[in-house]
């Protein structure tokens, strides 16, 4: 596993520690509609992608045109 998967696994979890501690301290209320459910759907993504490779913007930016390499996401 490469050092960007690794900090990629590690920004996702800590995205959704926080929004958990936030939930169960009673600072955020994830039964409503709010911007905490934005901020799940990333760090599940984030999660996901250090798991899998796979990145969904990536594909989306190469479709736009974007060039290859260099990327956050690429995997070899």
């Amino acid at each position: 596993m490469s050092i960007e998967r690794i900090i990629r696994i590690m920004a996702g979890a800590f995205i959704l520690l926080s929004l958990a501690l936030a939930h169960f301290m009673g600072q955020a209320d994830l039964s409503s509609l709010s911007w905490l459910w934005f901020t799940a759907f990333i760090g599940l993504n984030l999660l996901q992608s250090g798991f899998t490779g796979f990145c969904p913007p990536e594909k989306l930016l190469k479709k736009l045109g974007f060039q290859e390499g260099g990327s956050a996401c690429s995997t070899k």
